[in-house]
């Protein structure tokens, strides 16, 4: 019997697979970091082959963890790191450069000239877009222009472009198969997200030639089946989906209006906008949430780009704290008559201000700030980000008041942050009992698709709520504390300016 689906969960600093029995259960799992390579200062790169091995060596482990063999496994599903791109030879099957990856700033140059030439208006109708550095296309384009002889070797049909997904899926196939999902497909720049095809006019603008790129499929789909000799057998491939879009499918957060908020590295939230592809007036993302049975529901995305990483950086860089789990305990030590602000833009400042130059700051220290202080506004800074992207929603998309988020990732394990976080937003907070969300989207696509999952909607009846944070911070006090946040990013946006 087929009784168990394996999850491949590739993300931006490690790869992780599980393998699922018919309850969802946990049944095994496997875990490994890789290198992040950083030749320039605001470059990111991560070696291919990595992202390749660590996903075969995590998937065997879990099947061996689980006690499974390929023969039990209904399907596999996948979801990446979205935006990351790799170019790769087709005479070869090898990458020909390391994977840019979306943290990557490189093109930031590039995607100033596409804007100060009067493009933005076309990315932003076809793709739900900003013209930035952090999507794929600049990055293609960067890499053709870049490595010698790649342009001509594109021209020629040679080379094939893909995101994290596209990469797994051609090397787990042995080739045969060059694919991307509907949802990675409309992070590159490159996709027409109402047509959900690739876009003649954005191919052109940022000179992508059409022989490169992946044929577009649903998140359920016939992604083709694993060589055998990889796990002992073939094992079909059926859902796929990025990583913010896997998490709003294992949220369950199917009905419009329900938002999701992901906090890892960085923090990207989701709100599901059903059928309304609502053209964002306030700097925010429309991006295709999933498509199942030919129906493409659409979301509006809020992306920070500093979350957890601020607290490795008080681990890493300050050296202030032994573990991440510490910052709960010391934020609520922190002095509540200082208030202190971290502005976390080391990476520039994503939604809804998108500023690609921005570099991070702090604000309200006195001689008696220290470490405490400095946890909580490095918790905060995430509570503050969200707020921003929440009330950005709201403004495109009027009679969200009563926005039903759901948080998941490694900071929401925090207790502190996550009261935090309804404290400042106004609103309730629920965290799933599930701590693997993410790979739990993924591996609904497969398991619904192989028919061992129900659909959506018993999918959606099986959810279940571990904690709920509810607001209790008065008004007045919310209120100042937006407005201390609102002072620091002013004073950081218009920094050297």
């Amino acid at each position: 019997m087929k009784d168990f689906i394996l999850a491949i969960d590739q993300g931006t600093t490690s790869t992780r697979s599980i393998v699922l029995d018919r309850s969802y259960r946990n049944c095994g799992a496997g875990q490994q970091e890789f290198t992040q390579h950083f030749p320039r200062s605001g470059w990111v790169e991560h070696e291919p082959e990595d992202l390749w091995t660590t996903t075969v060596e995590t998937a065997r482990a879990a099947m061996q963890a689980a006690g499974v063999s390929a023969d039990q496994i209904a399907a596999i599903g996948i979801t990446n790191q979205r935006e990351t791109a790799l170019v790769w030879d087709r005479r070869t099957g090898k990458a020909i450069h390391k994977a840019i990856v979306w943290q990557d700033r490189r093109t930031a140059e590039h995607c100033a000239r596409l804007r100060s030439d009067g493009n933005a208006e076309l990315v932003a109708e076809r793709s739900g877009l900003l013209i930035d550095p952090y999507f794929s296309a600049t990055k293609i384009a960067w890499l053709l222009d870049n490595v010698p002889g790649a342009r001509e070797a594109a021209e020629a049909g040679h080379l094939a472009f893909g995101t994290v997904d596209s990469w797994l899926v051609y090397k787990l196939t042995g080739g045969r198969r060059h694919v991307i999902d509907v949802t990675n497909a409309s992070r590159t720049m490159l996709c027409n997200i109402g047509s959900a095809d690739w876009d003649d006019d954005l191919l052109k603008l940022f000179g992508v030639p059409r022989s490169m790129l992946p044929e577009i499929l649903s998140n359920i789909d016939a992604f083709g089946e694993t060589e055998p000799d990889l796990f002992g057998g073939a094992i079909a491939i059926r859902g796929v989906a990025g990583d913010q879009q896997a998490a709003v499918i294992g949220q369950a957060c199917f009905t419009p209006g329900m938002m999701k908020s992901t906090y890892g590295t960085g923090c990207f939230a989701l709100l599901n906008t059903g059928a309304d592809r609502v053209a964002s007036q306030n700097r925010l993302l429309t991006t295709i949430a999933y498509r199942l049975d030919g129906e493409i529901h659409y979301a509006l995305e809020g992306s920070i780009f500093i979350a957890g990483a601020a607290v490795q950086w008080l681990r890493d860089g300050l050296k202030m704290i032994g573990k991440a789990s510490e910052t709960s305990e010391l934020a609520a030590k922190a002095d509540p008559g200082q208030r202190v602000y971290l502005v976390p833009a080391f990476t520039g400042m994503g939604a809804p201000w998108w500023d690609a130059e921005a570099r991070g700051a702090m604000f309200g220290i006195t001689r008696n700030t220290g470490p405490a202080e400095f946890a909580r506004a490095a918790l905060e800074s995430v509570c503050f980000q969200t707020h921003d992207l929440l009330g950005a929603m709201r403004k495109d998309w009027p009679g969200q008041a009563d926005t039903l988020l759901r948080v998941d990732g490694g900071m929401a394990a925090n207790d502190w942050t996550m009261q935090r976080l309804a404290d400042i937003l106004g609103v309730a907070v629920d965290r799933s009992s599930s701590t693997e969300v993410t790979a739990l989207g993924a591996a609904w696509l497969a398991g619904h698709g192989a028919g061992l999952w129900p659909d959506q909607q018993g999918f959606a009846a099986e959810w279940q709520r571990e904690r709920q944070f509810a607001p209790s911070m008065d008004e007045t006090e919310r209120g100042e504390l937006l407005a201390g946040w609102g002072s620091a990013v002013h004073c950081t946006l218009g920094f050297g300016k």
